[in-house]
């Protein structure tokens, strides 16, 4: 079939992307789904990012790549069943799905050992831009592969995915915020829940307030932490975040800004998490962890980059420094969780939607997401 998807075929362009428009919207060819693989009308897809930092070359993937991995959408195909274990049969045209950006074999190793997210061949499939069978289901007008991201490429009207990368939940979960669980809210609710293990009572640092780090912050009032302060750039996030429940706010501009957490919580916090995708912010909320507590780090910073560590803190003071991919998910767990935490009114999700956009104003998108000027955009299809 075609569909018209945004597709990047090269990473320099310069800002504003209104004006270089580095994503240009393309008719593509999408095959039929392949055995254990689904078709999906996609209704509903979050900028991210992890998004914007392929767009910008920070995190290279194989181009041309036809972006997007944070969605919700509807089945409307289910491919052949292949005989084999891992099959779709139990997904039907109609049923309302929420995209996984990293599908799982269910065999390997770490799916074995229940971690999911760290699936090995999900993330040769990932890094190679093919779906989980190994295929590439999209070509465009001149015959030319285009490749997956993330085994999602939401940035469409259809898409094309492996059945482990779809969650099946409630269709009465508008698709604007039903998107939001499949990257924003399980990497920062499963950073604070699956990672850190955070108990109640406990006082946590936020730093970086982008939508994975605002779900974060959203997680650790709905886990209970006693004390919550809540680290960024802007002002503005600062006091959409104490809107949210953040007990305290630091600006990280400030040099002392490790300093001032651990005055604000008497010697620093207990659990620490790290959203911003930068090493200065996750220098800061090492600085700001209290002796014998936990850093976790879910943020992406530049493969090239590193950070200066005394090793013997962490002896000394035995600290913890983890990462966090993807929240440490279960998806088919996790994911019917927090939306159950938000039907509730303990995960207010939806108050992270800054805006909704069309297809053709993605560019627009990403300009005010690499400004800071927004938390989640959503595009509508």
């Amino acid at each position: 079939m075609r569909i018209t998807a945004a597709v990047l075929r090269d990473a320099d362009r310069q800002h504003p992307y209104a004006s270089s428009r580095p994503l240009g919207l393309e008719e593509l060819q999408l095959d039929s789904p392949g055995p254990g693989e689904v078709l999906i009308q996609i209704k509903a897809a979050g900028l991210c990012h992890s998004d914007l930092s392929v767009i910008d070359g920070k995190r290279p993937r194989p181009l041309p790549m036809a972006l997007g991995h944070e969605a919700a959408g509807v089945v409307v195909e289910v491919g052949p069943d292949s005989g084999e274990t891992g099959g779709a049969a139990d997904l039907a045209p109609g049923d309302h799905v929420v995209l996984v950006f990293v599908p799982s074999c269910g065999h390997c190793e770490p799916c074995s050992s229940g971690r999911p997210a760290l699936c090995e061949p999900g993330a040769v499939a990932n890094g190679a831009g093919t779906l989980l069978s190994g295929q590439r289901r999209l070509a465009d007008a001149g015959g030319g592969r285009i490749n997956h991201h993330l085994g999602v490429s939401a940035f469409a009207d259809h898409a094309v995915v492996s059945r482990r990368s779809v969650v099946k939940v409630d269709s009465d979960l508008p698709m604007t915020e039903a998107a939001l669980f499949g990257c924003a809210v399980l990497t920062g609710v499963g950073a604070v829940f699956n990672t850190a293990r955070m108990p109640a009572g406990a006082s946590a640092a936020v730093v970086g307030l982008g939508g994975v780090g605002l779900s974060s912050l959203l997680g650790a009032i709905a886990a209970g932490a006693r004390q919550v302060v809540a680290v960024d750039l802007s002002d503005d996030k600062l006091a959409f975040a104490r809107e949210l429940g953040a007990t305290d706010t630091v600006n990280a501009r400030d040099p002392d800004a490790a300093e001032q957490i651990k005055d604000l919580t008497n010697g620093g916090v207990e659990y620490a998490f790290e959203l911003a995708g930068s090493v200065p912010a996750l220098a800061t909320a090492f600085a700001a962890t209290r002796r014998g507590g936990t850093t976790v780090t879910a943020g992406l910073p530049g493969p090239d980059t590193r950070l200066a560590l005394p090793p013997v803190v962490l002896v000394g003071e035995e600290r913890t420094l983890m990462g966090s991919y993807i929240g440490t998910a279960v998806p088919s767990r996790d994911i019917p969780r927090y939306i159950e935490l938000y039907r509730r009114g303990r995960l207010p999700v939806d108050r992270l939607l800054s805006g909704v956009l069309s297809l053709d104003h993605i560019n627009e998108g990403f300009d005010d997401l690499a400004s800071g000027r927004t938390v989640r955009q959503v595009i509508t299809l």
